[in-house]
């Protein structure tokens, strides 16, 4: 019957007009491809690896969790909903059985709860294996804000601020135990971001430096949505600052430390944070956008749902697939850690023979003439993870931020910083990626002041100052031996 369909339809065109039709074919192949971004080329075994999942029952996520699956990963995907919830009792036995890995497991974390966020890091940390390799937060990239829907705009200013917070949130309560972590294990942090984060940049730090503590209020639904990704990448640009400016808190790096008086020198940290961007999608992006994501709490829009279809088959051309979508991801977490590739380099050089590169290169330096015989290794150059940096399409991104305003200081936040006794030196270096230094420190002290009003409004805080003043009483109780 296709063939018949196939066959009527090739015989009605005129024969002149097969040349235009195939090439038309080849253009739209070409257009979409094009579209879709690039693929990336890395590959990595993930068996036993422990990966926690933010945002893995979004269309990005549930094709991450897929993906990491099949590789052999250990995934913790952090469910908002109660895990007799159809999505997480019904997903994750399907993705067990279909990626053969019985190592998927959903725990709830209500992301818009600080309260739910600290007990489930709290179980996590009080655990028999409290190993971790990556975190990687899918939850922010998922669109928040509708064109039609200008009403609620206060309504989605808030869902993203708690969405931001919750990362900041995430990171701060379970980054004491990857710093104790040994020096050589491999750990990232990615944070995936909103494509709309260069539409954020031109005025972002004029609008961080004169916003009020309840932050920047952009009036379009792309300028917030843009600002929300920027800062995330800001704010992930800057921890890679504070993890390198750390001296290296692992057992077994303070294995003999104990009875000398020199001051720890700082390394490049093991913890490697990274924000990647996986483009426009159609399920994660233009669906919120335009009003017709299934699980917005108001409903779907008309008008958007019009729109919609009407133009599905350009967004179908021009917009990414989930998978399509997910290829930076796994990039930066398949490129090799530029740690071991400098250990690797150096053992190379150490022990030319003791290198599986060691025999084809000198069949190799017998050919060519022009090769030094006293250095029979050549090393390729490879691509290497770039801490603390922005990826899209597989690539580091160089997205320019204008620093602060003259005028603006963050001298307040050092004497801040002083009093609450933290160990974090201030005095980062400048490297002027993303702003600079001085916007990641003002980006990170709105999240300080934004989680503080957060965790008041959720009562968070009076809940820990209870749990604290009893273990004081419990421990003046208690008489001294």
């Amino acid at each position: 019957m296709v063939v018949q369909v196939f066959f009527a339809l090739a015989t009605a065109v005129p024969s002149k007009y097969y040349v235009r039709i195939a090439l038309s074919a080849i253009a739209l192949v070409v257009l979409y491809a094009f579209a879709q971004g690039r693929t990336t080329s890395r590959e990595r075994d993930l068996h036993a690896r422990v990966i926690i999942l933010t945002g893995g029952f979004t269309p990005l996520g549930l094709t991450l969790l897929t993906e990491l699956a099949s590789r052999g990963a250990h995934i913790i995907a952090l469910s908002p909903y109660p895990l007799d919830h159809p999505y997480p009792s019904v997903l994750i036995p399907l993705l067990r059985s279909s990626t053969n890995n019985e190592h998927i497991y959903a725990d709830h974390a209500d992301l818009s709860d600080p309260k739910s966020i600290r007990d489930f890091c709290t179980k996590f940390l009080t655990g028999q294996d409290t190993r971790l390799d990556a975190l990687v937060f899918a939850h922010e990239y998922q669109g928040i804000g509708s064109l039609f829907r200008r009403g609620r705009a206060e309504q989605y200013a808030e869902s993203r601020e708690t969405a931001s917070l919750a990362t900041f949130l995430i990171i701060t309560l379970l980054l004491p135990a990857l710093l104790v972590e040994p020096a050589e294990r491999d750990i990232r942090i990615v944070s995936v971001v909103s494509p709309f984060y260069a539409a954020a940049a031109p005025a972002f730090t004029a609008q961080l430096a004169a916003a009020s503590p309840a932050g920047p209020a952009p009036s379009s639904v792309l300028l917030s949505e843009g600002q929300r990704a920027l800062r995330t990448a800001i704010l992930t640009r800057h921890l890679q600052r504070v993890l390198d400016s750390l001296p290296n808190q692992s057992p077994d790096a303070q294995k003999g430390k104990e009875t000398t008086s020199e001051k720890p020198v700082p390394q490049p940290s093991n913890i490697l944070t990274v924000s990647a961007c996986p483009g426009i999608s159609r399920k994660s992006t233009l669906a919120p956008l335009l009003g017709v994501d299934k699980d917005a709490p108001e409903g779907a829009s008309k008008l958007g749902l019009l729109i919609y279809f009407l133009f599905f088959p350009f967004l179908f051309l021009l917009t990414k697939s989930p998978r399509s979508s997910l290829q930076t991801v796994l990039h930066v977490l398949f490129l090799p850690s530029p740690l071991k590739r400098a250990h690797a380099v150096l053992n190379a050089a150490l022990n030319p023979d003791a290198s599986p590169r060691a025999a084809d290169a000198k069949e190799e330096d017998k050919e060519k003439s022009d090769i030094d015989p006293a250095h029979p290794i050549r090393f390729v150059d490879e691509e290497v993870l770039k801490p603390g940096a922005l990826y899209r399409e597989c690539a580091v991104v160089q997205q320019p931020v204008p620093g602060l305003p003259a005028g603006a200081s963050v001298d307040d936040m050092e004497g801040a910083e002083k009093e609450k006794g933290k160990a974090l030196e201030t005095d980062f270096p400048d490297d002027g990626e993303l702003g600079g230094e001085a916007v990641g420190r003002t980006v990170w002290e709105w999240y300080e002041e934004r989680l503080k009003v957060w965790e008041a409004k959720a009562g968070v805080k009076e809940d820990i100052d209870t749990k604290a003043e009893s273990s004081q009483s419990a421990a003046g109780a208690v008489p001294a031996s």
